[in-house]
């Protein structure tokens, strides 16, 4: 498959499913984007159209620790503790997972799985 064939295809994975998520003020979607070199995740509520927390391998908390390997599990998983560390402090304890169209594999699952160890809940 060519990569210009696989981002149409993800848009449309990420539009069937998003009918079926929707994020409110007490149960924030999660969503998570992931480049080549870099992963993203916010908190949306679709109730009030606000992102009310976000991390990512850019964040200035993660930035000098992950030192330039920004693109493997490792560095996914810190966003995944991140996201839930800023989720609790904005008083969220439970999200709707939106993997926007990604396979539930490799860095998007690394993610995942520390936010639940982190005391997010799914």
């Amino acid at each position: 498959m060519l990569t210009n064939e696989r981002r149409p295809r993800r848009i449309l994975r990420r539009k069937r499913v998003r009918k079926s998520l929707k994020g409110t003020d007490q149960k924030p979607r999660l969503s998570v984007f992931r480049s080549a070199r870099h992963i993203y995740a916010q908190l949306i509520s679709d109730e009030s159209g606000r992102t009310l927390a976000s991390a990512s391998t850019l964040s200035s908390e993660l930035r000098g620790e992950l030192s330039g390997k920004t693109g493997n599990k490792d560095a996914a998983a810190r966003v995944g503790q991140l996201i839930a560390k800023r989720a609790g402090d904005a008083g969220i304890s439970s999200v709707v997972f939106d993997r926007s169209g990604f396979l539930y594999h490799g860095r998007v699952q690394s993610l995942a799985e520390a936010a639940r160890e982190a005391g997010l809940k799914f």
